[in-house]
């Protein structure tokens, strides 16, 4: 069993055909309102038939609010690395950190030769690629004019920038195992497809991908593993690749908007709470139990400023899970040795999860600030609005209200932990079970929270 732990993603992995991009941008626009992580474009430069890849995720971006955006796989050879560094690192500030970076060493050579590029030996290609992600690396990290020397890409004093908004993270589409060696040794992510790499194979090729990394000095789990699939699946198959392939991030190769629906609101919730089950929460509540709000009604009417409100929801729910990673890595730090705890603790202290209280008209001005539609919702709370809009969704609404406060306690807890270990550093392990029980019950709480209010608040009308 290989289990990362790595929180679980879903995304979409959109063709760019010249002639359906309207359904393209369509499909982009309901993964970003349906609460899903990542949307992706693949990228054959040599076919005229699609459209540019990274000129269709600029337009995908601009009109979304809280997927991240890739291209699955970008093609290096007609690709030159230092403007991909800059056209990933550009994109990246624009969005405000929603790009990753999906590289591939390139295939179909006399299609790439074609279009004036190289046509590289499998030896070469991997050899571009590894060189290829040192010089993308050094043109987003600060300092001066930068010189290296390479067989296929050289740097001859180019300075660095733009710098990304945030850790841009590089997964290598891979399968044979030179590439896969690289991925371990280099990668921050595996990316593959499942007609290439089915389920069956790839227990052999997270072994060579995890060799590679103890080899660099690296951890297994540092290395996120993201999976392409098809339809097919079911969410007992993702779960079971999640907690015994170690996969924590599965994309649809989508082709119908209900094949998305279907996705992001039955199989993906599902899967969360499976892999959640089995890893053992230590969640404080049954979520069983929870109330559930009423089914969305067919005739249903939904305005585009109650889907602007869900993406917001949405978007603030992104920002504590990103700092949540923060926390985790706070935490990881204190036990290497890196930071000290009292460092640690006032780190924590300035997020905005910490600072906010988790009552209930704290985290509703919060929320309402952030929302912009034609005017900032001045004075508005939320729940009090849904309330009164459906008060079906009462039930809903008391539990999450309860919640709330226990998230409250386990933010109480964890600084507790914290304190103790400042005078006992060998009790760190109090903290890192603290941050767990933290992780299990917010991720848990948003899940819930988006699952039930999303919908509810794209059909009631609110009061600006």
């Amino acid at each position: 069993m290989t289990d990362y732990g790595h929180p679980l993603e879903f995304g979409v992995f959109l063709p760019p055909d010249a002639e359906r991009f309207e359904d393209t941008l369509r499909l982009a626009q309901a993964a970003d309102v349906l609460g899903l992580e990542l949307v992706s474009i693949q990228d054959h430069p040599y076919n005229a038939a699609n459209l540019d890849t990274w000129t269709s995720l600029s337009v995908i971006a601009a009109t979304t609010t809280n997927v991240r955006v890739f291209p699955n796989v970008a093609n290096l050879p007609l690709r030159p690395p230092a403007m991909l560094a800059r056209a990933a690192a550009s994109l990246d500030v624009i969005t405000g950190g929603r790009v990753e970076l999906g590289l591939g060493a390139g295939a179909f050579w006399d299609a790439i030769a074609a279009m004036d590029g190289p046509h590289r030996t499998p030896a070469e290609s991997v050899e571009a690629l590894e060189e290829a992600i040192a010089v993308i690396r050094t043109l987003w990290t600060p300092g001066r004019g930068t010189r290296l020397q390479g067989r296929h890409y050289s740097l001859s004093g180019a300075r660095p920038g733009p710098f990304p908004a945030h850790d841009i993270g590089i997964w290598l589409g891979a399968y044979k195992k030179r590439m896969l060696q690289l991925t371990g040794r280099l990668a921050d992510g595996w990316l593959p497809s499942s007609p290439y790499a089915p389920p069956q194979q790839l227990k052999a090729m997270n072994a060579i991908i995890d060799e590679a990394a103890q080899e660099a000095g690296r951890e297994p789990k540092d290395i996120r593993r993201i999976y392409n699939i098809g339809s097919e699946f079911t969410a007992e198959q993702l779960a079971e690749l999640a907690l015994n392939d170690g996969m924590s991030g599965f994309i649809l190769m989508v082709n119908t908007d209900d094949e998305l629906r279907t996705f992001a609101e039955e199989v993906a919730p599902a899967v969360r709470e499976i892999v959640q089950k089995e890893r053992g929460s230590t969640l404080l509540w049954d979520e069983s139990k929870r109330p559930k709000g009423p089914a969305p009604e067919a005739d249903a009417v939904y305005t585009a400023s109650g889907r602007a409100m869900g993406r917001q929801l949405i978007g603030v729910h992104n920002h504590l899970r990103d700092e949540l990673t923060k926390v985790r890595s706070i935490v990881d730090q204190v036990a290497d040795g890196i930071l000290d705890v009292g460092e640690a603790r006032s780190e924590i202290n300035t997020m905005t999860m910490r600072q906010n209280n988790w009552t209930m008209g704290a985290y509703c001005e919060s929320y309402c600030r952030l929302v912009t539609l034609h005017h900032t919702l001045e004075d508005t709370s939320l729940y009090p609005q849904l309330r009164e809009g459906d008060a079906r969704l009462g039930p809903v609404l008391d539990r999450l209200t309860e919640e709330h406060q226990v998230i409250h306690e386990v933010l109480e807890r964890l600084d507790a932990a914290l304190v103790a270990t400042v005078a006992e550093p060998h009790r760190i392990g109090e903290v890192q079970k603290a941050v767990d029980l933290l992780t299990d019950t917010l991720l848990s709480h948003l899940s819930y929270e988006e699952g039930e209010l999303v919908e509810p608040m794209a059909r009631i009308p609110y009061h600006h």
